[in-house]
């Protein structure tokens, strides 16, 4: 079993900073919103896209899989009353001249290997493609 440890605190009004292991992130906690930090929100998709990038690194090795590069696109819908994301979509885009069978198998092993997407896939419906990059196949 592993843990894990964030420590956060308000800086102000406008902005708090989340800290762990030695990295640091500037959270957006202002009411007005600002653009140099990520809210709630955003940082839940990040973790996310996080999660789905280690776990192309993770299993590339193990099912010997060839990669250029990869990318995850990320979108949540969100309700007011009571306020909660209702579905998240996602695109991972992976730059590699692989079968269509063996990206699916990709996919397959990044959601069901993801210690976040199995977690928030309990929580909300998660729905998304594992694509080609353009250009490549």
């Amino acid at each position: 079993m592993m843990e894990y440890r964030v420590h956060a605190r308000r800086i102000d009004a406008h902005g708090s900073l989340a800290t762990a292991k030695q990295a640091e992130v500037t959270l957006d906690t202002d009411l007005a919103g600002r653009r140099d930090a990520m809210n709630p929100v955003e940082l839940l998709l990040s973790a996310l896209a996080a999660c789905m990038l280690k776990g192309i690194e993770r299993v590339t090795p193990m099912l010997h899989f060839q990669i250029d590069g990869a990318e995850v696109r990320l979108e949540a819908v969100r309700q007011d009353a009571p306020p909660k994301l209702t579905l998240i979509r996602y695109q991972i885009v992976v730059d590699s001249a692989e079968t269509e069978q063996r990206l699916d198998l990709l996919h397959r092993n990044v959601l069901k290997y993801g210690t976040i997407s199995n977690t928030l896939s309990r929580a909300v419906p998660l729905e998304g493609t594992l694509r080609r990059a353009s250009g490549r196949g």
